[in-house]
């Protein structure tokens, strides 16, 4: 695979400057309304800066330099968080830059009546295309819509959109039918039925939430939001009571100073949860990006935020838990069937099967059975299929597939779907060859019934290998407490082989879409998220119905409507990475919380002494830190508020390192790493500051 385009570093350097001017913008009353605690900063640095001029006019409570070096840094704190927004927002514009490049006006080639190859078409521009406009697109032509194939097979390039430079296979029916608009045909022609209109293709929605314009907030984050202002609301009431008792205290002892108008603001700001409040957004921005750059596109911020808070996947098994190339590698033939008997009938059931396994089977019966000594079979080896021949596709719901041909049925697909078909066509399923399919599927492989009219002439044994490392994966997914499930249409003896030796904690076989449904339910009816990936047009019922679908790019349109993700790479095992993103997000907002709440506490031995002591001496003992002077105090405090949201920016944008523990786990380090390490920090970093500032003598 290519390198992907979307991913950029952490820290650009060709952001940092237009971050810097978006930081600038942000500074009004409307944007900052948008993150309550924010805004008390914001509110509280016009209210500081209107003292400061008012100290200069000499009609100021404390000196005209400190009030304004109290702004001054207000007004940092506030740009910091502004700059953590614009820089995670500016990360995801980048990577929305390239795929407007997608969006140039094309020349569409509209087919009139019938709608078919061959017919007569008119030249439009693509942004006259209505859903339901049929267009042809031959090689060297960007496809100008969203849409469906409905007629013809071609190579279509669609590295602009995935990062891939190989080129993929679009076909009519199928689960491989989907295009994007904006993709480039390479090779023979296609025609396709638009299926949106302008303005609402997938580009322009992977660009609106790329860039966050439609992110809104999650649930998890609109609770955090609200503990926050809760928070906010307490020590703003704390502040406020402090200037009347402040007035009482000097009053009434005789001696002291009233504390101050801007000391109380620095107070303010500094107990409120400004880092995580100056941060919040950023985290949820850079979430969706991380999740860009791993190829995926979400279509709500809720769908990122639910992946990390999933109870159970539903993975498919061919794809994800083993590789999908299962081949053929032997054919069973009944009792009293021969085995050129056998493979003739599976050559012919299999013909029109342009899966890797049908071919395996065709180039399996072409070894053992001679051509020659069948007309039929040669005539269609040379592709002159006789005029009375009808090839019957593969469904989820008949699980079978095969071909009438000269006045015979010949059927290939799932034991129990062939055995059903036998016993409806008045024939046997006998004991031993169930006993024939039962031991293909207890090796774990896949077995195949073969069936003409009413006799079953035998079993084909496909072979898959499961996936290297995933049964480690779905351990670490264990001990996160999240439940795996397999899906396959294969039968309960090969699904349970297979699922025992991937590990997973339990698997559906024989797996229909209404299964698939009724699981999702039965899981959800019990309190918990489900989370599943499909890629065809019968996943789309259960992908509505998940609480985390990934649908994939290559599935068909039904599929990617009703998906809340789409993957780019198209890849079945992305589903697992997805909820890694997801935990991480959760993860980065929890630790930066804890570490925010903690980090307050140094700053009550820092502001309180600075303000009252003088006219509660015995408050100098909360002076732990031996800050050199009032003054000295209340800036060190500010300027480390203000700092620590910069010190912070790369790890809000990065995240947390996505660790596979449990809550209990989880919980622990958080604590002794950022609520310990958020508790120490401050007076570390408070104290550093005071003696820089006395060191350059400022203060």
């Amino acid at each position: 695979m290519s390198e992907k385009k979307l991913t950029l570093p952490l820290l650009d350097p060709q952001l940092l400057r237009p971050a810097l001017w978006e930081a600038g913008k942000k500074l009004s009353l409307r944007a900052q309304l948008r993150n309550p605690v924010m805004a008390v900063v914001y509110l509280g640095s016009l209210l500081c800066s209107a003292l400061w001029v008012q100290a200069l006019l000499g009609h100021g409570d404390s000196p005209a330099w400190l009030t304004g070096s109290i702004a001054v840094w207000l007004w940092f704190t506030v740009l910091f968080a502004n700059f953590a927004e614009a820089l995670a927002e500016g990360r995801s514009k980048a990577q929305a830059a390239s795929l407007k490049g997608l969006k140039k006006a094309a020349w569409a080639k509209k087919l009139a009546a019938p709608q078919r190859y061959g017919a007569a078409f008119s030249t439009v521009e693509s942004s006259d295309l209505r859903k339901g406009d049929v267009v042809l697109v031959q090689a060297g032509e960007a496809i100008p819509c969203d849409g469906e194939v409905i007629e013809g097979i071609a190579s279509v390039d669609e590295s602009a959109i995935t990062g891939e430079s190989a080129p993929v296979i679009r076909e009519s029916g199928g689960d491989f039918s989907s295009v994007t608009g904006g993709t480039r045909v390479l090779s023979d022609w296609m025609v396709v039925r638009a299926t949106v209109n302008p303005g609402e293709t997938f580009i322009d929605r992977m660009i609106a939430m790329v860039e966050g314009a439609k992110r809104g907030k999650t649930p998890n984050e609109v609770a955090l939001t609200i503990l926050l202002l809760a928070l906010t609301l307490i020590f703003l009431l704390v502040t406020v009571t402090l200037l009347p008792f402040s007035l009482y205290s000097v009053n009434a002892a005789g001696s002291g100073e009233v504390v101050s108008l801007p000391v109380l603001l620095a107070l303010l700001v500094c107990l409120i949860p400004t880092t995580i409040g100056g941060l919040l957004s950023a985290i949820g921005v850079a979430g969706m990006s991380r999740l860009m750059a791993a190829n995926v596109i979400a279509t709500s911020g809720r769908a990122v935020e639910a992946a990390g808070d999933v109870d159970v996947l539903l993975l498919d098994k061919t794809g994800t838990i083993t590789f999908g190339n299962r081949q053929a590698s032997a054919l069973l033939p009944a009792a009293g069937v021969s085995q050129q008997q056998l493979a003739e009938a599976a050559w012919l059931a299999s013909l029109a099967d342009d899966t890797p396994e049908g071919k395996s089977l065709v180039a399996l019966a072409a070894q053992l059975t001679r051509a020659a000594d069948s007309g039929m079979l040669a005539a269609l080896q040379r592709g002159d299929t006789p005029a009375d021949s009808s090839f019957v596709p593969f469904t989820a719901q008949s699980r079978m597939s095969g071909v009438n041909v000269a006045g015979r049925q010949i059927r290939k697909g799932a034991a129990d779907a062939i055995r059903r078909q036998v016993e409806m066509a008045g024939g046997q399923f006998s004991p031993a060859l169930q006993q024939q399919v039962d031991s293909v599927a207890s090796r774990g492989s896949t077995p195949l019934v073969v069936a003409e009219g009413a006799q079953a002439l035998g079993v084909i044994e496909l072979k898959d290998v499961v996936k290297p490392g995933i049964r480690e994966r779905f351990a670490q997914l264990r001990q996160m407490g999240i439940r795996t499930v397999m899906i396959t249409g294969d039968n309960r003896l090969t699904a349970a082989a297979i699922a025992a030796e991937a590990g997973v904690d339990d698997f559906l076989a024989e797996a229909t879409p209404e299964a698939k449904l009724a699981m999702i339910r039965d899981y959800q009816k019990r309190g918990q998220l489900v989370a599943m990936t499909g890629d065809g047009t019968n996943d789309a019922p259960a992908l509505a119905q998940a609480d985390v679908a990934v649908a994939m790019n290559s599935g068909t349109q039904a599929a990617r409507e009703a998906a809340n993700m789409v993957d780019l790479d198209s890849s079945p095992t992305k589903l697992i990475e997805v909820v890694e993103i997801g935990k991480q997000m959760l993860m980065t907002r929890g630790a930066l919380t804890t570490f925010s709440l903690a980090n307050d506490v140094a700053k009550y031995f820092a502001i309180i002494p600075a303000a009252f002591a003088a006219t509660y001496p015995q408050l100098n003992l909360l002076n732990v830190m031996g800050l050199s002077s009032p003054a000295s105090a209340l800036l060190s405090a500010v300027m480390f508020n203000a700092l620590i949201i910069i010190a912070l920016i790369p790890l809000a944008l990065k995240g947390v390192r996505y660790r596979a523990l449990g809550a209990a786990a989880l919980l622990r380090r958080n604590l002794l790493v950022y609520g310990v390490g958020g508790l120490l920090l401050p007076f570390v970093g408070i104290k550093a500051i005071d003696l820089l500032l006395t060191l350059l003598g400022w203060v």
